[in-house]
């Protein structure tokens, strides 16, 4: 063979199969079915972290940008808005990406041993900031919920830090009762009884999504933990429960799952089931390819809260079927990409950093979940917004600070598997 075609033939292998002679480097570890590898011989530096989940979250990103801008350009028409540009939500939403970009470079510099150590304290820390937010006159109050801080000019939500830090929380106190797992009284039920505590401040806002959406986290951690199956089933059941009795106990969020079984009805239309009325008709419009970007008829001071909670019909009236679909395959994609991520650090051994990463991605995937079907109306009415794309500063901030954990954990796993140290 000539030199040339063996140079050739090196790198072809060296692309799919590593360069002969790196043996040493392949670190294959399975974890249900899938293999984990190194697949080239490029540095770590340069393969340092997921470089396609980060081109996803960019572009998630950059689309919420523009359609944060396209439904929320007419608001100043709006008497209630009077005073804003019509670029007054752009250049927040901007500034909130800005924030959120440099939060979460810091939060990818810190090792996930640190992470593990703080995260008690993070937990009470996230108790005390929840607390805070009912004192009258420190909370502010808006639409009669009292879910905000003020920092300066602008306003955040506990209740995302919340989401957080129940997430680390949860994995650590996994990790600490791995060996009694088994054991109710010992492992599930503490967990329980921190859950519930910040159920009762979040209801108090209230915030009943949430609160789901924090129930969601703790109880998937504790099923990837290796909590038994019957105690996860138990778990699930009050849950369903405890959910089914505040519905049935509120009127106003009864009236609300009837508005959702029909929108369109005289006694809902104008009532509760107007926003998903027009979220419907927003979509409906869009039919396969969309009206075209900007051309949406709905943000026109027909839908509320077009920028944030029902950004997706924005979406669906303006880019249609395509567009809709096409968001739901990044979000999948994201999610099982960092369900994978944690599957990986899992078998490295690094049970609180996969499992970290796990709960990162239910709580991205859920709560996408839970904005996609109230906007299709397969979901009743509920106030959450869609992750890394709704306008909304806490949210967006919390959504990059655990995205950035996430690429850590893939950073710490490429490094063990290259031989390095953590």
């Amino acid at each position: 063979m000539t030199a040339p075609a063996s140079t050739l033939l090196q790198r072809v292998t060296g692309w799919f199969g590593g360069l002969p002679g790196k043996a040493a480097d392949v670190l294959p570890v399975r974890v249900g079915g899938t293999e984990y590898r190194q697949s080239s011989s490029t540095p770590a530096s340069v393969l340092g972290f997921d470089q396609a989940l980060l081109w996803v979250v960019v572009a998630l990103l950059a689309w919420g940008l523009v359609m944060v801008y396209s439904a929320s350009i007419a608001m100043p028409d709006n008497p209630r808005f009077a005073n804003y540009a019509s670029t007054h939500f752009l250049t927040r939403h901007m500034m909130y990406l800005v924030v959120g970009f440099v939060a979460a470079l810091l939060a990818f510099q810190i090792p996930m041993a640190l992470w593990e150590r703080v995260a008690p304290w993070l937990f009470i820390v996230a108790l005390l900031m929840l607390v805070a937010v009912l004192i009258p006159g420190v909370g502010k109050v808006v639409n009669g919920a009292r879910r905000w801080l003020s920092i300066g000019p602008v306003g955040f939500q506990p209740s995302e830090v919340a989401k957080f830090a129940v997430l680390i929380y949860a994995a650590d106190y996994m990790v600490r009762k791995m060996e009694v797992k088994e054991r109710f009284f010992r492992a599930v039920l503490p967990m329980g009884a921190a859950v519930a505590i910040v159920g009762v401040l979040l209801l108090a806002e209230p915030d009943m999504g949430a609160f789901m959406v924090v129930a969601v986290i703790a109880m998937g951690i504790l099923f990837l933990g290796g909590v038994n199956a019957r105690m996860f089933f138990l778990i699930a059941g009050v849950l369903v429960g405890a959910f089914a009795l505040m519905i049935a106990s509120s009127p106003w969020r009864r009236e609300r799952v009837f508005a959702y079984l029909d929108p369109f009805s005289e006694q809902h239309a104008l009532g509760k089931g107007y926003q998903l009325s027009h979220s419907l008709i927003a979509i409906g419009r869009g039919e396969v390819f969309g009206v075209g970007l900007g051309g949406s008829v709905e943000k026109l001071h027909w839908l509320p809260e077009a920028h944030t909670d029902f950004l997706l019909a924005v979406i669906g009236e303006e880019f249609g079927l395509v567009g809709v679909v096409a968001l739901i395959v990044l979000f999948l994609w994201m999610t099982r990409r960092i369900m994978h991520i944690g599957r990986q650090a899992i078998a490295l051994d690094r049970v609180f950093a996969g499992l970290v990463a796990q709960g990162v991605a239910i709580w991205i995937g859920f709560q996408a979940f839970i904005n996609m079907g109230v906007n299709l109306g397969a979901l009743p009415t509920k106030g959450l917004t869609l992750p890394l794309m709704s306008f909304g500063g806490s949210a967006i901030l919390m959504n990059l600070v655990a995205l950035a954990v996430v690429l850590r954990v893939d950073y710490e796993n490429k490094l063990l598997m290259r031989g390095g140290r953590v």
